[in-house]
């Protein structure tokens, strides 16, 4: 059950967050096999600093959840269009037919030497 609390935005909720040097800095526990992935990719010269790692990997946790909600926000729109009833029925005939419809578009763009 949900505190109601938004821990990301709320001012207050300051928890395992230190200021040093004016940058606020936020401690972590990771696993020990987390820590030990982010020592190899280290040691093998895959990043510089342990930070970096952390950096990378959060910086792909972003870009997976812009997508996510990218592909929320296709469904819900795919949802009101076929409430507004603009949906398809999709058979066995219409799949022959939009594959044909392709091939004629393709064939009037790439035209035959």
């Amino acid at each position: 059950m949900s505190s109601g609390v938004d821990h990301l935005t709320d001012p207050a909720y300051d928890e395992g967050i230190e200021f040093e040097q004016g940058h606020r800095e936020m401690k972590v526990n990771l696993t020990p096999d987390q820590k030990a992935f982010i020592r190899q990719a280290v040691r093998s010269g895959r990043f510089r600093r342990e930070e970096d790692a952390v950096e990378e990997a959060l910086s792909l946790w972003e870009e997976r959840e812009r997508t996510r909600a990218e592909i929320l926000a296709a469904v819900d729109r795919a949802e009101d269009s076929l409430g507004r009833g603009e949906g398809r029925t999709i058979t066995g005939k219409s799949m022959r037919e939009l594959a044909e419809s392709i091939k004629q578009r393709g064939r009037a763009a790439f035209p035959a030497n």
